[in-house]
């Protein structure tokens, strides 16, 4: 007799990360220049053991900008796994609008941020992959919404 747990199949122990997407006055989205990759993103940072989603946004935000801002809602989760990485859970969170003051005020205090830029969405394609690029249109999209998405590789997944 054959026991349920020897043919159990592996949990997932997905990489956890999550980031904000601020924007400006006029609706653009704030991208950063990570030191350490050729693409842009958005400030945030892999999730640390016993930190939420929500405390490893607010860190990162801080250690990336120096920022210390009040984050809202959960915009959208993102099952995205990587072949060379495995399989990663991401989480963008709505940092809202940065004031003047804020933005001035910017600093990059752990060294891994190079510069920062309000962009369109039309600019996406050519500063971010395109895995995060439909992230972060579909984060605008929820925002605008005032509603929370679920998405596979960055797009809202098609019903099995």
């Amino acid at each position: 007799m054959t026991s349920q747990a020897s043919n159990a199949r592996p949990q997932a122990t997905p990489k956890v990360a999550a980031g904000a997407l601020f924007v400006d006055g006029q609706e653009r989205m704030m991208l950063v220049r990570p030191t350490y990759k050729a693409h842009w993103d958005i400030p945030g940072g892999y999730v640390e053991q016993g930190e939420s989603p929500l405390q490893a946004c607010a860190r990162e935000v801080y250690e990336e900008l120096g920022l210390r801002v009040a984050i809202g809602a959960l915009l959208t989760v993102d099952w995205a796994p990587r072949p060379d990485e495995g399989d990663k859970m991401l989480f963008v969170f709505d940092g809202g609008m940065l004031t003047s003051d804020q933005l001035t005020s910017v600093a990059f205090r752990d060294g891994e941020i190079a510069e920062w830029a309000f962009v369109e969405d039309h600019q996406l394609d050519e500063l971010a992959i395109p895995r995060l690029a439909r992230r972060l249109r579909a984060s605008v999209r929820a925002r605008k919404q005032s509603r929370t998405s679920y998405l596979e590789e960055g797009e809202v997944p098609t019903t099995l």
